[in-house]
């Protein structure tokens, strides 16, 4: 029997903790490594070799997870990458399979589900949570305009309640070509206000509240 080597990536002590012993208890994988965040992991893969590593999104000031992903998937040999986060954005889940990610799974799966798909991950068959599985499917079926990662950033900052002053400012770019971006904004979405592209963008999971 393969026994399928796992580097555990989360900032919280007390989930890497409960993967741990739900892993180590099977006797087809062991966690041989864990990491608090993306930076972390590479260092632990500089001297460790591993099969598959299970990465979240989002780990505090450290090195996020799609960062992280995209660079070690760029690594010689690199293992294979599953995500594990809370999130289940369209954004956050394109974000990690752009970046190389094998699959992509939401922390309350049932065990056996998560187990599952450490196993197929590890073989680099692509492992999706079925919401994420159905997410992706209704994308393909009635396909939205997509925005670019600059509309994408402004929608960001437009939730946060930032003025098109402000927007200008924080991305150094004039207030004609942020009325510019909201203008095709608008139309990508279907609206005529901020109040309701913030509200499409949270709908269609193109970003999500913090």
């Amino acid at each position: 029997m393969t026994t399928v080597r796992l580097l555990l990536v989360d900032d919280h002590p007390v989930v890497r903790r409960g993967l741990r012993a739900m892993f180590d208890d099977r006797d087809d994988m062991t966690v041989v490594a864990e990491a608090a965040d993306g930076q972390q992991a590479l260092d632990v893969l500089s001297e460790t070799t591993v099969d598959l590593v299970l990465m979240d999104l989002q780990m505090g000031a450290g090195m996020d997870g799609v960062t992280a992903t995209r660079r070690i998937t760029e690594l010689p040999d690199s293992p294979q990458v599953l995500v594990l986060t809370t999130y289940d954005t369209d954004a956050d889940i394109l974000a990690a399979v752009e970046a190389g990610a094998t699959g992509y799974m939401l922390k309350d799966a049932p065990p056996e589900q998560l187990c599952d798909a450490v196993r197929a991950a590890a073989r680099g068959q692509t492992a999706l949570a079925p919401d994420v599985a159905a997410r992706l499917l209704g994308r393909l079926r009635t396909p939205k305009p997509a925005l670019s990662n600059r509309e994408v950033e402004i929608l960001r900052l437009l939730a946060r309640g930032l003025s098109n002053r402000a927007l200008s400012k924080e991305l150094f770019i004039s207030e004609a070509t942020v009325k510019t971006h909201l203008v095709h904004i608008y139309d990508k979405l279907g609206v005529d206000n901020r109040t309701a592209a913030i509200a499409a963008a949270l709908d269609h999971g193109i970003i999500r509240t913090r």
